[in-house]
């Protein structure tokens, strides 16, 4: 059997993020799982990507939760990714 990539994990990672319920997740916990997908996906921080208004506080927090990851790799936001969904998972059980 072969050992499955990166990229196969978070795939995997975000349809499981699917499976629980936005509402059982701290809005902490969402917050630093935005930043990790966001800077796995390595885009770019742009203030016109999210069409932010001057009082739009949600994107404010989004991208600050963002802009705290922007030192790591991609592939190490991956993993972190991975990490906390897979406890979220575990934690349901």
């Amino acid at each position: 059997m072969s050992k499955k990539t990166l990229d196969e994990l978070f795939h995997e990672a975000l349809e499981n993020a699917n499976k629980i319920p936005k509402e059982s997740v701290p809005q902490d916990i969402q917050l630093v799982l935005y930043g990790y997908y966001k800077q796995g996906l390595s885009e770019t921080i742009t203030h016109s990507h999210y069409g932010l208004e001057p009082n739009d506080l949600r994107n404010a927090f989004k991208i600050n939760a963002w802009m705290q990851v922007k030192h790591i790799s991609p592939d190490e936001a991956k993993e972190k990714y991975i990490e906390i969904i897979n406890q979220l998972l575990k934690d349901r059980q």
